[in-house]
């Protein structure tokens, strides 16, 4: 069974801590790299956590330390990742339509680095020539993930370099002499179905052959988590079976073989990731129940943003008689978290819990309403260790130019 924390080891966080707090699970990171370890056991596989869901250095460490390398979106991230110890040969910085600037910044780090642009991909090269390997990031036209908004791999996506335009970086990589060590691709979030990740093989396998120095095909992430019960996500060990077999069968036909790089992120934190918030107040307008809490979506804006679903109980009262409520927010918009969910009977003052709280959550949290952003806790070997503060008014004007 995975590692959970209980209702009242939750409890005791929120009285010592206060509320509204993001608590995450070190145990259960650890067991969810464990999963893509075994299930990859059998092929030259090497995991970059994805590290936009959750960039606390806290959580970055804990991360290292299992032997997890690091992805970033972001050459800001890069400097996070090298502040929380990775070696620069751990770190992978993948660019998305950002100036060339801040390529050169994450080339000086040292850090494998995805290029997703004809325009910064000739920059490249004419600096750089052959002296630095790169990776492309291949646009590959397949559509995938839970919904547009995170579906990233389908032809009028932003990310990528149109895989019609292979031609194209052929002649970039003669006419500069780039080294070409990588091709990567990433076709959406929430993926379930394994066979999205076979058909993006076959992709990357023909691309393969224009590029005669590629050592590694980086598959991205994408991988589903369960949200709501009885919800499954993607069958990783069907996946890393599947993945073998492409690999190996292209290896005997060719005889080549490639390291193989996945991404995962919120594979590796969204289940060890906890939110937990208070009651405020009770409001009935005619049969409808609203639960207002003392958050909103400058918190955790996944269900305005996306329609995405979190799983909520009262942690206070679990055993209470099972109600219809609208968990709604204290921002001065419709914040709804969820509509006619059905739970254990609210009362002012009592904790709820949102599960899957561990991806995107405080990452995308902000200062509307210029109200604070929360708290974040980690728990390890059974205790409880404030990671970061909760904000005061200071913060909010510490970077405000005062006449």
């Amino acid at each position: 069974m995975p590692q959970v924390l209980s209702h009242q080891q939750l409890i005791d966080i929120a009285e010592k801590f206060g509320t509204p707090t993001y608590v995450y699970h070190a145990e259960r990171i650890t067991e969810q790299y464990s999963r893509l370890t075994d299930a990859f056991s059998g092929i030259d596989a090497t995991f970059f956590y994805a590290c936009k869901a959750l960039t606390n250095i806290n959580v970055l460490k804990h991360i290292k330390s299992i032997g997890c390398n690091i992805d970033c979106s972001s050459v800001n991230e890069a400097r996070l990742a090298l502040m929380a110890g990775f070696e620069p040969g751990r770190v992978l910085y993948t660019s998305n339509n950002i100036a060339f600037s801040e390529i050169e910044a994450a080339k000086e780090l040292g850090v494998h680095i995805n290029i997703d642009s004809l325009s910064n991909l000739e920059k490249f090269g004419k600096k750089y020539g052959h002296s630095y390997p790169v990776g492309i990031r291949l646009r590959p036209n397949i559509m995938a993930g839970g919904n547009l908004k995170i579906s990233t791999g389908h032809s009028k996506s932003k990310f990528g370099i149109p895989l019609e335009d292979v031609d194209k970086i052929v002649q970039l990589v003669k006419d500069t002499n780039l080294h070409i060590r990588t091709l990567h691709i990433h076709t959406g979030s929430e993926i379930k179905d394994v066979d999205v990740f076979v058909k993006g093989i076959e992709v990357m396998f023909e691309a393969a052959k224009h590029f005669p120095e590629l050592e590694i095909i980086d598959l991205g992430g994408g991988f589903k988590v369960p949200y709501e019960p009885g919800d499954e996500g993607t069958d990783i060990q069907l996946l890393g079976k599947k993945v073998a077999e492409a690999f190996s069968a292209y290896a005997k036909q060719y005889g080549k073989t490639f390291r193989v790089w996945f991404e995962p992120g919120k594979f590796m934190v969204s289940e060890a990731g906890y939110f937990v918030t208070k009651v405020n107040v009770l409001k009935q307008s005619g049969d409808i129940r609203f639960a207002g809490v003392d958050s909103g979506l400058n918190h955790l804006i996944r269900p305005m943003f996306y329609g995405s679903y979190h799983h909520i109980e009262n942690i206070s009262n679990p055993k209470g008689k099972m109600l219809p409520y609208n968990v709604v927010g204290n921002i001065c918009e419709t914040d709804t978290f969820a509509d006619n969910r059905m739970i254990a009977e609210v009362r002012e003052g009592d904790y709820l819990v949102f599960y899957n709280g561990g991806a995107y959550g405080f990452e995308m949290a902000s200062n509307y309403n210029s109200r604070f952003r929360p708290a974040e806790v980690l728990v390890k070997n059974g205790e409880a260790k404030l990671i970061r503060r909760r904000e005061t008014i200071d913060d909010i004007i510490s970077t405000q130019v005062l006449d």
